[in-house]
Formats: structure tokens, sequence, C-alpha cells
């Protein structure tokens, strides 16, 4: 029996509301309630395309396909950015689906569902459970905001002992603020004013820079990492004067224009940058888990899951006043 719900998609002439239709659940297929969805920046890019909107969904399981074998009906599950991938490649052998060829991610694949929405069919294998002691409201951010800022730690290899830079507390910063800081790296963070300071501090910053209007960075010591989570690319030159000899730079910023930095700090001083998107599955478990062991919540403003709270949810972060994670709650 065909299984129906609703979604809200974009297209050019706004969000609107529509009805999307699955066959009956096959091999490991899950239908999830979403009770939760995250608001993310890359929905902001996508909101005039003809798609359903959404990927940091969280919810609770309403049936199971014949294949299923470890999630059962009434369990709080979520999902991100990665809906399949091929299983075979070297990428996918080595814990790096995510890198796959024929992967399956938002914006390009299952174009008929996602978050935004009062259900979706996934993969078991790519869903996630949400922890005890975590809820489903906090959990939703995590799946893709979460996800980015943690990977970019894993592929950095950074260490307890490390100095690591956050430039921008938005959406992603301020996870990887607490990320970082319950990790027990010195955490030192780069914002366009001090506006953000006391928040940035409370988060788990132990050091707070404004750069707006400001030709040279002064601070304690040089970071091992640069973690820059701002909408747009950064003054590089601002930067790389304060970096360690050998220091990771981890750009998350969604950028269209080309990296364009300094060539011979890089080289003389072995500088790396580590291009990074959501993480695999086992480091997206471990994200949540430690998450949920060191209390990391997202700071958030709740919409209604309506046409008008996404509406009004995406309006908020285009407009660069979300503080810091949108959260659309089903009604």
């Amino acid at each position: 029996m065909p299984i129906k719900f609703t979604v809200y998609k974009g297209s050019k002439d706004g969000i609107k509301q529509a009805q999307t239709e699955r066959g009956d659940l096959e091999r490991d297929d899950v239908l999830v309630r979403v009770t939760h969805s995250g608001v993310c920046g890359t929905d902001v890019h996508y909101q005039s395309v003809d798609m359903a909107l959404g990927h940091e969904g969280t919810g609770i399981v309403e049936e199971t396909g014949p294949d299923v074998k470890l999630m059962k009906k009434g369990d709080r599950v979520g999902w991100g950015y990665e809906h399949d991938c091929c299983g075979h490649c070297p990428q996918c052998l080595t814990g790096w689906e995510t890198l796959c060829r024929e992967r399956k991610m938002y914006g390009s694949a299952d174009l008929d569902q996602g978050s935004f929405a009062s259900h979706a069919v996934w993969r078991e294998a790519f869903l996630f459970k949400v922890p005890d002691n975590m809820s489903n409201e906090d959990a939703a951010p995590l799946m893709c905001g979460g996800s980015t800022v943690f990977n970019a730690i894993h592929a950095a290899e950074i260490r307890p002992t490390a100095r690591v830079g956050i430039v921008g507390v938005g959406g992603l910063g301020h996870l990887a603020i607490q990320f970082a800081a319950k990790m027990g790296c010195q955490v030192v963070v780069f914002s366009g004013t001090d506006s953000k300071k006391e928040e940035a501090k409370k988060l788990g910053a132990s050091e707070f820079y404004a750069t707006k209007g400001v030709k040279e960075l002064k601070i304690k010591a040089p970071v091992d990492n640069l973690i820059v989570t701002t909408s747009s690319q950064p003054d590089w030159n601002l930067y790389l004067s304060v970096l360690s000899p050998g220091a990771v730079i981890s750009p998350l910023s969604v950028d269209d224009n080309d990296l364009k930095i300094p060539y011979m700090p890089l080289l003389l001083n072995g500088l790396r940058i580590q291009g990074d998107i959501v993480s695999s599955r086992q480091i997206h478990r471990e994200m949540l888990e430690f998450a949920a062991f060191h209390n990391i919540k997202p700071v958030k403003m709740t919409y209604p899951l309506t046409l008008d709270g996404v509406k009004e949810s995406l309006k908020t972060l285009e407009d660069g006043k979300m503080r810091y994670r949108g959260v659309l709650v089903a009604q």
C-alpha cells in the first residue's frame, strides 16, 4: 500500500506544501514520523529549487521493512546529509562513504522527500538512533551541523593539547566551540565584533578576538588548527600570521568563489588545508555519543513545522538573525 505524506518544497515562486508518495517498504526501508528538523544554511541555498527541503531530521519509527534488524517501531532516530552509497568502492570500504562517487546526498538525490515534512522513508543503514539522554529537538541540528564540525576535528586529527581557532560564532561555530572545549583544547574564537564574546566564553572559548576593521591579529600564542565556519571565506592574510608551523586549516564555508590564499606562507610554514563535508556514519555515531555524554546542545530558536514556520525560519536564517540553529517542531 502506497505511503503518502506531506513535504515542504522549494520552488522559483517560494516555499510550497506538497504531497509525496512512496511504495511499500522494501529491504531495510524505515518509515519515520518527523518530530523535529534543523534548519541549515544549505536549505537556504535550495529554497528556489524544485525539491523537498530539509536534511537535519529526527523522529519516531512508525514502520519497518522486512530486512530491518536494529530498529523497531517507537525508536527515536535521526538522519543527515547522506542517504546512501555504493558500499563497495575504496571510500565506502574504508569508512569514507561520504566521498563515494555514487553517494546519495541532499540536493542531488531523493528530491521528493526531506526533513521539512510529516514523514520520510530512509534506509536503516543511514539512520542514527538518538541517545536516550538527548531530546529529538537537540539532536536535530547535530545531524548536519554537529556532524560537519565533528568531522573537521576528526579529519584534522586535532589533539586535546591543541590551540584551536574557530572563525565565526554561528550555526556551526557555536557547536565547534563546545566540541573542541570538551575535548580539552584551548579554544580561540574570532568573530566580527564583541557582541558574542560572553556567549562564546560560556560555550567554552578560552580566548575571544573581534576582527572587524583589524589589520593585524595579536593573540596570546599561535593556533594549531583553524576551523572556518563563516558563511563566506575570511581574509586569509589576517589569519595566516597567527597559525603555528604545520597548522591545519579546515574551511567549512559554503562559498562558490575560488579559494585564493597567499602561497608563500602556506609553503614556508608547512600549512595544510583539509577539505571536509559531513562525517561518515561511524564518526557520526561517535559525535552523537560524545555530545550526549558531555551534554553538548545547540543554542536554538524554534518554529512550528508548518508552511509559515518553514518560511519564517528560512528568512530568519537568510537575514543573519538566527541564534544559532533553527529547529522546526511538529505540531
